[in-house]
């Protein structure tokens, strides 16, 4: 069975080093991905010009609601997440893709962070440890971690343990 993962992220990122980082990552993991039954592909919504940081995070849920794919499984970027190996991670994505499901979407908030009621719909939400990342950061981090956790499923050396 194929599973899309998606990425699904708050703020528009300039041409950079950090969008050039994020998409080296994407492009690896789309042709990794292939020969495994997984898509990789990064959307991106705008960040909420409200006044209160309550009603960003509304809005911007709202609009990262509006690009996931009904049915899909939700897996939040939170600083409050589990903070998981890359094995149980690839192993993580490999379930969910082998119990038949379609998609996968990878969830990343904001300045504010995510909506807390994302987060608590989230199967399973993830922080890249203790210490607070700006959002551009997080986006290439997670790109590297799905083109690695594709790598640890192909046995490709890459990932070196």
């Amino acid at each position: 069975m194929a599973l899309r993962l998606l990425v699904a992220a708050v703020g528009r990122l300039k041409p950079d080093a950090e969008r050039t980082l994020v998409e080296r990552y994407a492009d690896r993991a789309a042709r990794a991905g292939a020969g495994l039954g997984l898509s990789f592909a990064i959307r991106e919504v705008g960040e909420s010009r409200a006044a209160r940081a309550a009603d960003r995070q509304r809005e911007e849920a709202a609009a990262l609601r509006g690009i996931v794919p009904a049915g899909a499984v939700i897996f939040a970027l939170d600083e409050g997440g589990d903070v998981l190996t890359s094995e149980a991670f690839a192993k993580r994505i490999a379930r969910i893709r082998d119990d038949g499901t379609a998609d996968l979407a990878f969830l990343i908030g904001g300045a504010d962070g995510l909506h807390g009621d994302l987060v608590r719909e989230a199967r399973q939400t993830i922080a890249f440890g203790a210490m607070t990342w700006p959002h551009q950061l997080v986006r290439a981090m997670l790109a590297e971690q799905v083109y690695r956790a594709i790598t640890i499923l192909a046995g490709h050396p890459y990932h070196r343990a």
